[in-house]
C-alpha cells in the first residue's frame, strides 16, 4: 500500500506543472477570432489581442471610474475573463441565437480550464471570473466598461464597417451598453458621443 502511494504521489503533476499547463492553454486565446475588426479594417482581433488592449486602457482610463478601484485587480479580470472562449468560442455581442447557449458553455469552460491549476489559485481565477460576470464590484463594472467601449473605439476607427455589414442598429448597442455608465458615466457618454453617435448620423449604425 505504502509503495502505491508513493508511485501515485511521483504521478501527480507539481504546482509549477500544472500553472504552466495552464499558460499553454492560455495560449490558444490567440487563436479565438472575435467579429471586431483590428484598426487596418482588414484583420479581426483575436481574443488575446482584445485582452491586452483592455488592460492597456485600463491603466490610463481607471481615473475615470465612478468609484474607487483596485487597479491590479481589474486588470487582473479583464486578462482572464474570455479564457474560457477557448473552449465556448466567442460569442458575438448581436447574436442572440449564441446567446442562448453561451453561459452553459462557458461554465463548461471554466470547469476544465480552471481546473488544470493548483487548488488555490483555480479558485482565485474562478472567483475572478465569476465576480466579472455578475458584474456587482466596483472592478467588475470598470472591467465591463472597457470591455464595451473597447470594440466600439475600434468599431469607429475602421469607419464602422462591421456595424454596417452585419446591420446593426442602435438600439442593440444601447442594450448592450444599458450598465457601461455603471462602471465610467464619463467613458459611456465620450463612447456615445465619439463612437457610437457619428456612425448612426452616418448610416452605419440602423437609427431604429
Amino acid at each position: 500500500m505504502a509503495k502505491r502511494k508513493e508511485v501515485e504521489y511521483f504521478m501527480e503533476k507539481s504546482r509549477i506543472d500544472r500553472q504552466f499547463e495552464f499558460l499553454l492553454e492560455a495560449d490558444k486565446e490567440k487563436f479565438i477570432q472575435r467579429k471586431t475588426l483590428k484598426s487596418d479594417g482588414e484583420t479581426f482581433e483575436n481574443d488575446a489581442e482584445h485582452a491586452w488592449h483592455m488592460a492597456i486602457m485600463c491603466l490610463l482610463l481607471g481615473e475615470y471610474s465612478n468609484e474607487d478601484i483596485d487597479l491590479l485587480k481589474t486588470i487582473s479580470m479583464i486578462l482572464i475573463h474570455d479564457v474560457v472562449e477557448i473552449d465556448a468560442g466567442d460569442t458575438y455581442a448581436y447574436d442572440d441565437e449564441g446567446k442562448k447557449s453561451q453561459r452553459e458553455r462557458e461554465l463548461k469552460a471554466a470547469d476544465r480550464l480552471f481546473g488544470l491549476l493548483p487548488d488555490d489559485q483555480s479558485k482565485k481565477f474562478r472567483a475572478l471570473w465569476e465576480e466579472f460576470e455578475e458584474g456587482k464590484t466596483a472592478e467588475a463594472r470598470f472591467a465591463h466598461t472597457m470591455d464595451n467601449v473597447q470594440p466600439a473605439m475600434l468599431n469607429n476607427s475602421t469607419d464602422g464597417k462591421m456595424w454596417a455589414k452585419n446591420k446593426v442598429k442602435l438600439s442593440q448597442i444601447l442594450e448592450r451598453n444599458k450598465n457601461t455608465a455603471d462602471g465610467s458615466k464619463t467613458l459611456w457618454d465620450y463612447s456615445f458621443n465619439n463612437f457610437i453617435s457619428p456612425n448612426v448620423e452616418k448610416g452605419r449604425i440602423e437609427n431604429d
